[in-house]
């Protein structure tokens, strides 16, 4: 009850004039953010910081530039969606996996549909992650910290588990996918000796800093895209179908009965993905599609509009953003490269994030939750409201829509990392995403392979070191050993699946 009581006092801290319309601006701030391609949440919240201080100053509260900072998170998560459904752009990495079924809609006229049902799996998944982080904050974080390399690992295979189902009934190259994401993962320098890898010509200016996903992400789902389109319209200009009325939208909410399913795994999987450090809310959307495609009996209908498709990733970046403020609050260790930045903020206004934060700094901390519920309730309001204004992308011909694309996506990884090279690299991929979409090999294998090899890669050597080399470390330990076991099942089913058919042909 006390916790309750803290939780109303805390709701009505940030209803006060001046915290709601922080929350309102934060979030409309975020959504902007989030539906650019190139920007994202940790862009929209590093830029802001320093305004942050100004906040502060006038409001005499270290809750208030929180409250800010926070609901540009949120919003930024809601606003990944727009552009990856209307664009076929995903505005940052955690709005990639709702590229898959949500540009697929769009395209076949039901892109009011798509954005209701990311706007609404995103409120759910935002409050169900609301009412765990508030009842479950000290227990999920004790799980947490016991999570050392060989359960990140062991939850890692089960994520690539996951994937062998992503590239259809094509299971070799599915799995060729998934090893060309691996390699493209590991360009760069070695994390343990320094040694370059995969380097072009040993040279150290290219390929040194290894592959920024988000230029991977730009190139395959916005020029590659671009150019299959055009490809498949023989380069007849397209005007792509977009209507929108109260009864479309009305309707589109009753449609949401049907992806509750795909909800419900996004919102519980996303936030615990999101509590663990390091992982954020791209490894959650990513893990929470593929499981929701494995359970459904209508696997066969994702990456062609299907409604579990979007909920799923839209439920899960929305929790695993949640999810990533627990650690960092009762840990001090940033479950997320956006929260890392809210960490450092929160250490120049003089807080100390860590078990101590909840009982010496009561004031600070409880206003900032409600600001959770009260932004998630925000962000769904005013994303509904502007669907109408994100339709009018997809009413322009596709002669107009491709150049923008392609403005967009220069301008946008550019502006992420402001080096030429990274443009030119990321125009190289989408033309080799074209070419391998034309040889009939799954994209979404490869790019998940390229999240999730850096997180991998290091958690599996620092095991292996520390067992001296036994691969058996991850499967004697308590809660490494259940989550391997699964994923190894997994790994066999469609192994299993295919012998089965060929045994029925036989």
């Amino acid at each position: 009850m006390e916790v309750v009581q803290l939780l109303f006092e805390g709701v009505w801290a940030a209803l006060q004039p001046l915290n709601l319309g922080l929350a309102f601006l934060g979030v409309v701030i975020g959504l902007f953010v989030g539906a650019m391609p190139g920007l994202g949440s940790v862009n929209g919240v590093a830029i802001l910081l320093p305004f942050t201080f100004v906040i502060q100053q006038v409001t005499g509260s270290v809750s208030s530039p929180m409250i800010f900072l926070a609901a540009i998170y949120y919003g930024a998560m809601y606003g990944g969606a727009i552009s990856s459904i209307t664009l076929g752009i995903p505005g940052a990495s955690t709005a990639v996996a709702t590229t898959f079924d949500g540009r697929p809609m769009a395209l076949q006229g039901n892109a009011d549909r798509a954005l209701v049902i990311a706007a609404v799996a995103s409120f759910v998944g935002g409050t169900i992650s609301n009412i765990l982080f508030t009842g479950a904050a000290p227990l999920l974080a004790s799980v947490a910290l016991r999570f050392g390399n060989p359960e990140v690992f062991a939850l890692m295979l089960l994520a690539f588990a996951t994937f062998v189902g992503l590239g259809g009934d094509d299971i070799p190259k599915t799995i060729v996918s998934i090893c060309f994401g691996l390699i493209m993962s590991a360009v760069g320098f070695d994390i343990i000796s320094g040694a370059p890898r995969l380097l072009l010509f040993d040279s150290t200016e290219w390929f040194s800093r290894g592959i920024q996903f988000l230029v991977l992400a730009i190139g395959v789902y916005g020029i590659g895209e671009m150019l299959w389109t055009i490809r498949s319209s023989r380069n007849t200009i397209k005007m792509t179908s977009a209507q929108i009325s109260m009864k479309r939208i009305v309707r589109a909410l009753l449609w949401f009965r049907s992806c509750w399913k795909g909800t419900l795994i996004g919102s519980f999987l996303g936030f615990f993905v999101g509590i663990l450090p390091a992982a954020g809310a791209t490894p959650g959307a990513l893990m929470a599609y593929g499981v929701t495609k494995m359970v459904s009996p209508r696997r066969r209908h994702f990456g062609s509009g299907e409604v579990d498709g979007i909920a799923a990733p839209e439920s899960a970046n929305n929790a695993a953003s949640t999810g990533a403020m627990l650690p960092m609050m009762t840990l001090g260790i940033p479950g997320s490269p956006t929260t890392a930045v809210l960490l450092a903020g929160m250490v120049i206004w003089g807080l100390q994030p860590g078990p101590l934060l909840f009982t010496d700094n009561p004031e600070f901390v409880w206003p900032l939750i409600g600001s959770f519920y009260i932004s998630n309730v925000i962000a769904v309001v005013v994303n509904l409201a502007c669907i109408p204004l994100f339709l009018r992308v997809l009413r322009m011909p596709f002669s107009i829509l491709s150049s923008l694309i392609f403005v967009l996506s220069v301008v946008g990884t550019y502006a992420a990392y402001q080096n030429m090279y990274d443009v030119w690299l990321m125009m190289f991929f989408g033309i080799g995403a074209f070419l391998l979409r034309i040889l009939d090999y799954p994209l979404a294998p490869a790019v998940l392979a390229i999240v999730l090899g850096p997180i991998a890669e290091p958690t599996l050597r620092q095991s292996l070191l520390l067992s001296d080399g036994s691969w058996m470390i991850f499967i004697e330990r308590p809660i490494a050993g259940p989550i391997t076991i699964c994923a190894i099942i997994l790994l066999l089913l469609p192994l299993a699946g295919l012998l089965w058919r060929l045994r029925r042909r036989a």
